[in-house]
């Protein structure tokens, strides 16, 4: 046989493993529905099975995994989140199969995020040609719970048995990835809220679970504030909050995340201080790329933190002083956060003020457009996740000063400001 017709026969066979390949993984480039069984210990608040989602390609190992938000819960009312409850979890109900198209997931999270799309209308993202792992909130817990609770403040009669599992869920998650899935060339952990604060927690577990060649994690407002166990509600605004999430998720026990995360990685934190876990990342893991977001006006991340703490808030006698009560508190822990971020290169932060969208909480949903820092010449915080990804230079740290909104220089800014406006989210 000849050279070339060796080579023809070759392509040939190439070509027919690669089609085979293809259909046999036929759930490429479209979202597949993976249902964890319960001898993983997975599962929804309410008991039912927990499930994510994944997108994948055959072009890359690169992944991006998001955590999703929406809200918390230590409360039977909050939990079952029944009948308008502010202040309450989401997905009391469990995550469905069909949980990325349903009506209800759509207009309560808009476009949810550039980060799960391939093609967005809005906002482009290198990762959006990765493999994309979508990990829904159901636990009530921002992904960091391992405690069955039993509520029944609200309605004795009726005790709710909770699930508090997001903790349990996300290893699952990690060992179900590392099982299907290659090894990443690189790794983006993000989350936007309750993901935020999930992203971080779980960033350790599964950053050593997936062993990819580079990593980072963009965690959007999701803080762990400094928040020392000793300290007063004046020094910390946020003690009263960590205290109760404490007890009510398990976070101390035994097999609660905070014991098992520093008795793995001492050097991650203080357990007597869950905001050091926010600087010990970058000490565990030195050649990845650490960043947190936040609007320094979050109007609800702060509600979530100090409203049910605090009489001047839950008891304001106006909507504006209700907002400057909550702003004044979460400045406080802002700037506290910001004064005990230690100095390393691959650990930053972005920080703008506001933007009308979603009471200016999370920069990372619906649109990058209108999150700048323009005194830096930071024109979205697209510019801080191409940052984060990069494979060399200081992570930003920027805090914007002035809280005069600047005006839009993009089409991107534009529509964002037109979203809020128009209060469509």
């Amino acid at each position: 046989m000849s050279l070339k017709s060796l080579l023809l026969t070759a392509t040939k066979a190439i070509g027919a493993t690669l089609l085979t390949s293809l259909a046999a993984n036929a759930a490429y480039l479209k979202w597949e529905a993976i249902e964890l069984p319960a001898s993983s210990g997975a599962s929804c608040g309410n008991g039912t099975p927990y499930r994510f989602f994944v997108n994948r390609t055959p072009f890359t190992s690169k992944t991006v995994v998001m955590y999703e938000g929406g809200g918390a819960c230590w409360e039977q009312a909050t939990c079952a989140n029944k009948g308008g409850v502010k202040l309450a979890a989401v997905n009391p109900n469990g995550i469905p199969a069909d949980y990325l198209s349903t009506w209800s997931y759509q207009a309560h999270l808009g476009l949810v995020t550039p980060f799960t799309s391939r093609l967005d209308p809005l906002t482009s993202v290198q990762t959006q040609s990765w493999n994309i792992v979508y990990v829904p909130y159901c636990t009530g817990d921002v992904h960091t719970g391992n405690k069955v609770a039993v509520y029944s403040d609200s309605d004795p009669a009726n005790p709710l048995v909770w699930q508090h599992k997001g903790a349990v869920n996300a290893k699952a998650v990690t060992a179900w990835m590392a099982a299907n899935m290659p090894k990443p060339a690189q790794l983006l952990l993000t989350g936007f809220s309750a993901g935020g604060v999930g992203s971080t927690a779980n960033y350790p577990q599964m950053r050593t679970g997936l062993n990819p060649t580079r990593s980072a994690l963009l965690a959007d407002s999701g803080p762990l504030f400094w928040t020392p166990r000793d300290s007063t509600p004046e020094q910390s605004p946020s003690l009263p909050l960590h205290n109760r999430i404490r007890e009510a998720w398990g976070l101390d026990e035994p097999t609660g995340m905070i014991t098992e995360l520093i008795g793995k990685y001492p050097g991650a934190g203080d357990v007597n201080n869950l905001g050091t876990i926010t600087y010990g990342l970058n000490k565990i893991f030195p050649q990845d790329r650490i960043g947190y977001a936040m609007f320094q006006e979050d109007a609800d991340f702060s509600a979530f933190s100090y409203e049910k703490f605090y009489p001047d808030i839950a008891n304001a006698a106006t909507p504006t002083d209700r907002l400057a009560a909550l702003n004044s508190r979460w400045r406080q822990d802002i700037n506290t956060w910001v004064a005990h971020m230690p100095s390393s290169a691959n650990l930053g932060y972005f920080l703008p003020n506001y933007r009308q969208i979603n009471e200016s909480h999370c920069l990372t949903i619906v649109t990058f457009g209108d999150t700048g820092i323009k005194e830096r010449n930071l024109a979205s915080v697209g510019t801080f996740v191409d940052n984060l990804l990069a494979s060399s230079g200081p992570v930003i740290r920027a805090q914007e000063v002035s809280r005069i909104k600047a005006a839009a220089t993009t089409l991107s800014d534009l529509v964002a400001q037109l979203i809020g406006k128009a209060g469509l989210f």
